[in-house]
């Protein structure tokens, strides 16, 4: 797809966005902290609405067509990467990262997992340029994703996992944290302390939800601005809505399958447009399949977020209920425990 948007905008954009990274990044290094809950909200809806501007920056110089794919791709990164904060909660619960420098824990995952789309990313726009038959496997990779996300089956811990294993191997890793330290000393030997196999299990955590993220949002569009930059505004703020969703997180019990629904719902879009754009010659006798129907990107705006609302909404719904029935249980043994005495 050609861009309509204008190149000074794009590359003033991309400045800015680092410059925001980048200043953001030399806080955290200055004044390593947990926020409070006010700073978090405000930071967080400091950049929602950062992000809803520069939606609206796009319908003004671009299109409505470019607005909506920005939209609905900030929607899905958004979604998986808030399923990406679910795991980075694990990551510094196993490894019990001192409070203080979380955020410092959490830029470096954030960083890490920017660098890693931004690879994929390139790499992703040059194969649809390329082979348009590419499309048929990420369709097939993000619906056994989508799979993956709801199958029953225990995980492997963070703490425990082959790759840290083998770090822990040939690695000398102290046990204890040294304030925010990488390196220390302990009785004149140079050691590791924890946080490196914090940051190797962030990377890991990364690499693998960039290979689910980047097709998902090609299945929405193929501008690699749009992908970029909606990757960008997805993972910006996402260290503070860790501290601002708390306990929240393992309330929201349903959402994984909000999450895999939209995978599979993208996965099934992806091989239709295949199947449209259809070269193989062992399919169709390499024609265009027409009959299959063509899902537009405002029928993928209202998907995603329908999916999202419901299973978030039927989250809250399951806990509060849930906390309404302990609670009478609670009170029913308080007034058991009266009578008897």
């Amino acid at each position: 797809m050609t861009s309509v948007l204008p190149i000074g905008f794009e590359i003033g954009s991309m400045v800015v966005l680092v410059g925001i990274l980048l200043v953001d990044l030399l806080l955290i290094v200055r004044k390593p902290h947990a926020p409070s809950m006010r700073e978090a909200s405000l930071w967080v809806g400091f950049y929602v609405a950062l992000a809803l501007a520069f939606a609206g920056c796009i319908f003004l110089l671009g299109d409505v067509q470019h607005g909506t794919e920005f939209l609905a791709g900030w929607l899905t990164e958004y979604s998986l990467s808030i399923d990406n904060l679910f795991v980075f909660v694990l990551i510094l619960a196993a490894f019990k990262v001192p409070t203080a420098y979380q955020q410092r824990a959490l830029m470096v995952g954030i960083v890490l997992a920017l660098i890693f789309r931004g690879v994929f990313i390139l790499l992703g726009a040059a194969l649809i340029e390329r082979f348009i038959w590419i499309f048929f496997i990420f369709g097939a990779w993000l619906i056994w994703t989508a799979w993956q996300q709801v199958k029953p089956g225990g995980e492997e811990t963070a703490g425990d996992s082959w790759l840290i294993r083998q770090v822990k191997k040939v690695m000398p890793i102290t046990d204890d944290y040294d304030g925010g330290k990488m390196r220390t000393m302990v009785d004149g030997k140079r050691m590791w302390t924890p946080f490196i196999l914090v940051f190797v299990s962030l990377g890991t955590t990364d690499l693998l939800f960039a290979l689910d993220s980047i097709p998902a949002i090609f299945g929405i569009t193929q501008s690699p601005f749009i992908v970029f930059t909606a990757n960008v505004f997805a993972l910006m703020g996402l260290r503070q809505l860790y501290f601002l969703l708390g306990g929240l997180l393992e309330r929201l019990e349903y959402l994984k399958y909000g999450i895999a629904f939209i995978l599979a719902f993208i996965g099934v879009k992806l091989v239709f447009h295949a199947l449209h754009e259809n070269e193989l010659p062992f399919i169709n006798g390499g024609e265009h399949v027409t009959w299959v129907p063509d899902i537009s990107t405002i029928t993928s705006l209202l998907v995603i977020l329908g999916a999202m609302t419901i299973a978030t909404v039927a989250s809250l719904i399951k806990a509060n209920r849930e906390a309404k029935a302990k609670g009478e249980h609670l009170h029913l043994g308080a007034a058991e425990m009266h009578e008897d005495a």
